[in-house]
């Protein structure tokens, strides 16, 4: 990874007061909304209760939220020629594609730390194990979707990149069961969404895989495999497909 450059990114990103405001405080007041202030918040949960269930869906929410709009700058790079002058380097593509996903990582961190301070503070309650755990899932799993937002950055060649981009990821949060527990054919379309895997990963350290439901107690248990075989699929599909971008980009200029 070329360092320089990822310290210019970080601070380039860092200067946008107002991204970062909504990035970290717009899944907080989701939490606080859907998940600290509601009465089923102190229901038993698996290793602990439905509070942190809803503290790491919006965590892993705004974390994606956040790599996501990282990765959708590409194209206002490319639109205002900056892509070019980065062909004039010796940076190769996948020196480019790892920066962005690295600066995105790092972003990432902010929402995840404030929503689960959030959670500490308003009644979220888990094992040890499910705290750190989680987070790490989030953390790490969160890096994948720079290379959705870079995908999307480097198909539109607009502004509107970063807009569709979050656009398409609000529709992928509710198809993988992150704002509300789906079931029967939905849950099953569902796993082969691109944020199922992911927040159903973040989740398993509290639930151990069992699946919530809004019409009784959790029944039907989802294997390990299947949330870090889908968010591993995803990742390669959007690495290949990101990097393959870069590279017509290149060859055009």
């Amino acid at each position: 990874m070329n360092l320089t450059y990822t310290g210019i990114e970080l601070r380039r990103v860092g200067r946008d007061f107002i991204s970062m405001f909504f990035v970290a405080v717009l899944p907080a007041f989701m939490y606080i909304v859907f998940g600290a202030s509601m009465a089923y918040a102190d229901a038993p949960i698996g290793n602990g209760n439905a509070a942190m269930y809803t503290m790491i869906s919006m965590a892993a929410f705004g974390a994606v939220t956040a790599t996501v709009g990282v990765g959708g700058m590409a194209a206002v790079e490319r639109m205002q020629g900056w892509g070019r002058q980065l062909g004039l380097t010796p940076m190769s593509d996948a020196q480019y594609v790892a920066v962005k996903a690295g600066v995105a990582f790092v972003i990432a961190i902010i929402p995840i730390t404030l929503i689960y301070v959030l959670g500490y503070f308003t009644g979220a309650t888990g094992s040890p194990t499910a705290w750190w755990l989680s987070a790490l899932a989030v953390v790490v799993g969160a890096a994948v979707f720079s290379l959705y937002g870079l995908l999307a950055g480097l198909l539109f060649r607009s502004e509107a990149a970063v807009g569709a981009a979050s656009g398409s990821l609000v529709i992928f949060a509710f198809l993988g069961n992150i704002f509300f527990p789906l079931s029967g054919t939905m849950l099953t379309v569902a796993q082969f969404t691109p944020l199922y895997g992911f927040v159903a990963l973040a989740r398993y350290p509290l639930t151990e895989g069992m699946m919530i439901s809004t019409t009784g107690p959790p029944v039907e248990s989802n294997g390990l495999w299947i949330p870090v075989l889908n968010l591993v699929a995803w990742a390669i599909i959007f690495a290949v497909l990101a990097f393959l971008m870069v590279r017509r980009g290149r060859g055009r200029q």
